[in-house]
């Protein structure tokens, strides 16, 4: 027996554990490493999320701005629900009234024309469309409407802005739609 070195008997036990330690270690990192690359993917995906619903709420307010400026005029803002500035139609282009002006302006930014790249206009939200609806008693309903990058739900009844128009791919049901709102009271400053 070897009373100077008493492991060595252990160790030549144990050659093989400690590859296939190795190995489950690996196994392990390897697994923690895809769980990580699939939580920076959602990661991305809400902060394109984030970035749109800004933009729509800038957009939004921008909008609001502008009837509230020209209050006198406010019904001829109005492009209800079935008719949204932006998305894949063209902007006015008419600048003989303030009300031509702004509409304009604003589908221009829906549009993303803010900022340009070579691949095109890339400012705004994707698929961005506006509406403006009378609701009445000087009051309109001005709404942002955007595809969002994966389904969720759609917006509650009665914000119709962009309805049906986001559905394709694996977004049915207005699920890909996502819409902002707000709501201008317009006093009548007459009486």
């Amino acid at each position: 027996m070897n009373t100077r070195f008493p492991a060595a008997g252990r160790a030549a036990r144990q050659r093989g554990a400690s590859m296939v330690e190795v190995l489950v270690t690996l196994i392990i990192l390897t697994i923690g490493l895809l769980g990580l690359a699939g939580l920076q993917s959602r990661l991305q995906a809400s902060e394109m999320e984030a970035y749109q619903r800004a933009q729509a709420l800038i957009l939004l307010q921008d909008m609001a701005n502008r009837l509230s400026a020209n209050r006198a005029h406010a019904e001829d803002y109005v492009t209800g629900d079935d008719a949204p500035l932006g998305g894949d139609i063209a902007c006015p282009t008419s600048t003989a009234t303030r009300q031509e002006i702004d509409s304009g302006e604003w589908c221009n930014a829906l549009l993303g024309a803010s900022e340009t790249s070579t691949a095109g206009n890339v400012g705004a939200m994707v698929g961005g469309r506006g509406c403006v609806a009378d609701l009445g008693n000087g009051e309109y309903l001005i709404t942002v409407a955007w595809q969002g990058l994966t389904p969720v739900s759609a917006p509650p009844e009665g914000v119709g802005c962009g309805a049906n128009l986001y559905d394709g791919g694996n977004c049915v049901d207005d699920r890909c739609r996502r819409a902002v709102t707000t709501v201008v009271r317009v006093a009548n400053l007459a009486s």
